[in-house]
């Protein structure tokens, strides 16, 4: 871990070596900014916010332990108090990461996405544009999400059946969610599940199978209920 050095930009900054801070940039108190960290015109930095973390792997970790790029925020994004972005997490212009969130090493996050309050992000994480992660999800690690899908409060994503007794080198099967799916609070899916285009999962659902572009599924295990509604498709809301 390179070592971090006071700035005068803001009060309690640490910053390391060659990380660059861009125009317009807002920094809250005790901001650390790890070294070759990239930040983007324009963006906000809550108070207490890391960027640019190194990775720390458990022992029996599946993650790569290969030295990640560094951390690179895009222009006009806003990294809330408290939130942790590892090395090699990209994070999109304009996009919104919540208070006390995480975004892990080699995740990406596209424009305009915004993570909630207290969610965690895995590792090798792609999520597109505009996507809602609300308060406390968990996207776990490989997970794809698409551009304008919802995740509501509590969603948890999974990507191991085994729960952890896996063969070694064997890799996580994370779900897939596709454009403007949509997640209900406190559901739960299950390893190497495919959420359909414009599907809807209801609140409280464990979801142990793929679910159709455009159905309607709610329940424990989740189950059909009905199409989605032109009415309820996303081009109708735009």
């Amino acid at each position: 871990m390179s070592p971090l050095e006071p700035s005068e930009l803001a009060p309690g900054l640490l910053t390391g070596e060659a990380a660059q801070v861009g125009e317009g940039v807002e920094l809250g108190g005790n901001v650390v900014i790890h070294a070759r960290t990239r930040i983007g015109n324009f963006c906000v930095i809550g108070d207490s916010a890391v960027i640019g973390k190194p990775p720390i792997l458990g022992r029996h970790s599946t993650a790569s332990s290969a030295e990640p790029e560094p951390a690179t925020i895009a222009d006009d994004a806003s990294i809330c108090a408290g939130a942790v972005i590892s090395a090699g997490a990209e994070i999109g212009s304009a996009a919104v990461i919540g208070d006390q969130s995480q975004v892990r090493e080699r995740a990406f996050i596209g424009a305009e996405t915004v993570i909630g309050r207290g969610s965690a992000v895995d590792n090798d994480v792609r999520i597109g544009n505009r996507v809602k992660v609300q308060s406390n999800c968990y996207v776990t690690a490989g997970t794809v999400i698409e551009d304008d899908a919802f995740l509501g409060p509590g969603v948890v994503l999974t990507n191991d059946t085994t729960m952890g007794r896996h063969e070694a080198g064997e890799q996580p099967d994370a779900p897939t969610l596709r454009r403007a799916c949509r997640v209900g609070g406190g559901a739960v899916v299950l390893p190497g599940v495919e959420i359909g285009e414009e599907a809807v999962v209801g609140a409280g659902a464990v979801v142990v199978e793929d679910v159709p572009p455009r159905k309607v599924v709610a329940g424990v295990p989740a189950r059909e209920l009905r199409d989605v509604r032109d009415d309820e498709l996303l081009e109708r809301w735009r």
